[in-house]
C-alpha cells in the first residue's frame, strides 16, 4: 500500500484527522467511559461533568489547527463547490490508476477490510449523535435544515433506511460485532459526537459547525465502498452516504444552509463563525479513517484472536496433541506464549503458511460445518486466520475460498420506500385530522409494546408533552429500536404538518 497515495487525501478541503496528541493533565475519565456513559437513559452528573471536560479538552487541542473553511459565510457556497470539484478529481485519479492495474489502496486484504468496519464502529453507530439535542427545539425554524439531516439518518423511521440498523446488521453479517472490546483511542470521535449533543445547548454554533465539515463528501469514502464491493463486502452503507451528502440537494447542501438559518441567532456574527470553525476542527479529533487503515496488523490480529480464546480454550483440549513440547492446554494458559505456540505449529507442519490454507491441518480443524472446532471462531475470525496463512500466495486462492459468497445487491432505497408506501410499518398518523396512514397492527404477542406504545402517544394532548416523549425515544441509544423507529415516524408525521 503506498503512503504516498493514500496522503494524498489530506490535501483535500481539511485534514482528516491526524492522532491527536494526548492532554498532560492527567483524567479521570476515558474515552471509552464517556461513550458508553451518554448512551444510558439517565445522564448522572458524573457523566454530564465528564462529557464536558472531554468537549473544552479536544476543543482546546484543535485551536491550533488551520482553518480549512472560510470565516466568511458569503464564501461557504464556493467552499462547497471546491471541495467537491477536488475530490471529484481525486477520485478519478485513483479509479485510472486502478485500471491501470494498480493494488487497492487501502485494504490489501478482506479481513483487513472488516477489521476497519469494527474499528470505525464506535463512529458509526452513533451517526448523526451531534444534532441529537437540537431536537427538543422542534419548533425554532432556524434550525430546520438541522432537524431534518438528523431525521433522515434515522431514516425517518423506516427501518432499512436507518444508518444505525444498516452498520449494525453490516457487522452481524460479517462477525465484526465485539467492537466494544476496541482500545480508547476508537471511541474518541464517537464520545465527542454524543458530547456534542448532551452539551447543545452551550456549544450550538460548535454542533452546526462539527455537522458542517461532517457532511462534506470525503475521497475515503469513495474509495472505501469501491474496495469494499472489490472484497465482497456489502459497501451500501458507505454508497448511501455518498449519495445522501451531495453538495446540490444532500446534507452538505443543507449543512451550509444551517449556518446561514443560525447566525441571526447570535449578535455577534464574527464570533459566531469563529465557533462554527472551531466545531468543523473537532471533525479532526482522534482517529482518522486512514490511521485506522494503517492500523491494521495481521500477525498481530491473529495473535490478539487466539489470545481472545484462551481463556477459555485451556480447559478444552486433549493432553494428547503435543505440540513443540507442549499441550495445547499449556499453550493457551498464557497470552505471552501465543505468538511462540503459532511460530511452533508452523514450524512442525500444523500450520503451512504461503500456501492455500486447506492444506494446514490447522485451518482444517476450525473451517467447516464439520470441523471439530466449528462456530469456536466468528466468521470475521476465520478470515483473518484463512488470510494470514495464506499470507503471500493470498491473491492466487480461488474467489470463493479468499473472499466467501458474493453478497446480494437489493434495491434497499427503493424497497424501503415502496415498504412506507405501502405502510407496513402501520403506526403513522395524520396530526391534523388524527386517522391512520396505513393499515392497523393486529392484536399478537409480537407487537404489544408497539400497541401500548401507541395507545400512550395518542393519549397525550398536550403538543409539548408528545414531543418531548418522543425525542426520548429518538436518542442515539434507542433511535433504532423498534420504538424508536416508532417514535420517528410519529415525530416526522407531526413535522410535516407544522412546516
Amino acid at each position: 500500500m503506498s503512503g504516498v497515495r493514500i496522503e494524498i487525501e489530506r490535501e483535500i478541503k481539511r485534514p482528516q484527522g491526524a492522532v491527536s496528541q494526548p492532554s498532560k493533565a492527567v483524567n479521570h475519565w476515558t474515552s471509552k467511559s464517556v461513550y458508553f456513559s451518554l448512551l444510558e437513559s439517565n445522564h448522572s452528573a458524573a457523566t454530564k461533568a465528564n462529557s464536558a471536560e472531554l468537549l473544552v479538552e479536544k476543543l482546546k487541542e484543535t485551536d491550533i489547527h488551520a482553518a480549512s473553511m472560510p470565516a466568511n459565510i458569503q464564501e461557504l457556497d464556493h467552499w462547497l463547490t471546491e471541495h467537491n470539484e477536488i475530490v471529484g478529481r481525486q477520485y478519478r485519479e485513483y479509479l485510472a490508476a486502478r485500471k491501470a492495474g494498480q493494488p487497492r489502496w487501502y485494504f490489501g486484504s478482506k479481513s483487513h477490510a472488516l477489521f476497519f468496519l469494527k474499528a470505525v464502529a464506535p463512529t458509526k453507530l452513533v451517526d448523526g449523535a451531534w444534532l441529537f439535542g437540537l431536537m427538543r427545539h422542534w419548533q425554532d425554524p432556524r434550525l430546520a435544515s438541522l432537524i431534518k439531516i438528523y431525521l433522515e439518518e434515522l431514516g425517518d423511521g423506516v427501518e432499512p433506511m436507518n444508518h444505525v440498523v444498516l452498520y449494525r446488521k453490516l457487522l452481524k453479517l460479517n462477525g465484526c460485532e465485539d467492537w466494544k472490546t476496541l482500545d480508547d483511542q476508537f471511541f474518541t470521535q464517537g464520545a465527542i459526537q454524543l458530547a456534542l449533543s448532551a452539551h447543545t445547548d452551550s456549544h450550538l454554533p460548535e454542533v452546526i459547525g462539527f455537522n458542517l465539515g461532517y457532511e462534506q463528501l470525503p475521497l475515503h469514502l469513495l474509495i472505501t465502498a469501491y474496495e469494499l464491493k472489490e472484497l465482497n463486502i456489502d459497501p451500501y452503507y458507505f454508497t448511501l452516504h455518498t449519495t445522501i451528502d451531495n453538495a446540490q440537494s444532500g446534507h452538505a447542501r443543507s449543512a451550509i444552509d444551517a449556518v446561514e438559518e443560525a447566525m441571526p441567532m447570535f449578535n455577534n456574527s464574527r464570533e459566531f463563525m469563529q465557533r462554527v470553525i472551531a466545531g468543523v476542527k473537532l471533525n479532526d479529533v482522534g482517529l482518522s479513517t486512514l490511521d485506522i487503515i494503517r492500523h491494521f496488523d495481521l500477525q498481530g490480529e491473529v495473535v490478539r484472536v487466539l489470545q481472545s480464546k484462551a481463556n477459555i480454550g485451556q480447559f478444552m483440549h486433549s493432553d494428547r496433541c503435543v505440540i513443540g513440547g507442549k499441550t495445547v492446554n499449556e499453550w493457551l494458559q498464557d497470552n505471552e506464549q501465543v505468538a511462540m505456540f503459532l511460530y511452533e505449529m508452523e514450524k512442525t507442519g500444523w500450520i503451512k503458511r504461503h500456501q492455500d490454507p486447506e492444506q494446514s491441518p490447522f485451518w482444517k480443524v476450525i473451517a467447516g460445518e464439520k470441523a471439530a472446532m466449528f462456530g469456536v471462531f466468528t466468521p470475521y475470525e476465520q478470515q483473518v486466520i484463512y488470510d494470514w496463512i495464506a499470507g503471500d500466495a493470498l491473491e492466487s486462492m480461488p474467489m470463493l475460498a479468499r473472499l466467501g459468497r458474493p453478497w446480494r445487491m437489493v434495491e434497499r432505497q427503493s424497497k424501503a420506500q415502496e415498504d412506507a408506501k405501502n405502510s407496513r410499518y402501520g403506526n403513522v398518523y395524520d396530526f391534523h385530522s388524527g386517522n391512520r396512514i396505513g393499515k392497523k397492527l393486529p392484536e399478537t404477542d409480537f407487537n404489544q409494546d408497539q400497541l401500548s406504545f401507541e395507545r400512550y402517544v395518542h393519549s397525550i394532548d398536550n403538543e409539548e408533552t408528545l414531543m418531548n416523549f418522543l425525542v426520548d425515544w429518538m436518542s442515539p441509544a434507542k433511535h433504532h429500536t423498534p420504538l424508536g423507529l416508532c417514535a420517528t415516524r410519529y415525530f416526522k408525521s407531526h413535522m410535516d404538518s407544522l412546516f
